[in-house]
């Protein structure tokens, strides 16, 4: 996975360009919600994943979470998402470590359990961090 650390503005504007217009207002709205609930999570692009990764260091070990625009909407990506209590019922997928919350609307970032699912994301990867050293 080649990831380069996103500097501004224009690289995630760059990055969106190709997507429904109505693609890139969720994932600029997703991206305002996951910097604002984990405050100096490091931003990453892999262009060949179409991907945009948010964690605490380099590599997958690191992600909480990541934004995957398609055609039709966004998903938000939760690493580890295997290993939580989904009591809101978000997670879909049925990955062995990765699951995801599929957003087609803008009223889908309204949801209160979105920022408790990334704050538990966030919780998650604070203790696998401590576990590994």
């Amino acid at each position: 996975m080649e990831r380069e650390k996103i500097d501004n503005e224009s690289d995630i504007s760059d990055f969106l360009e190709v997507y429904p217009q109505a693609v890139q207002e969720i994932a600029l709205k997703l991206r305002q919600i996951i910097l604002s609930t984990m405050p100096g999570a490091q931003e990453t692009l892999d262009r060949s994943a179409r991907v945009i990764g948010y964690g605490f260091g380099t590599g997958y070990r690191n992600t909480v979470c990541t934004i995957i625009p398609s055609k039709i909407g966004v998903k938000l990506g939760i690493a580890h998402g295997a290993e939580l209590t989904d009591f809101s019922g978000l997670l879909q997928g049925s990955g062995k470590v990765h699951r995801y919350v599929q957003l087609i609307g803008l009223s889908d970032l309204k949801r209160p359990e979105l920022k408790l699912l990334l704050l538990t994301a966030l919780t998650a990867w604070q203790a696998r961090s401590k576990r590994s050293g």
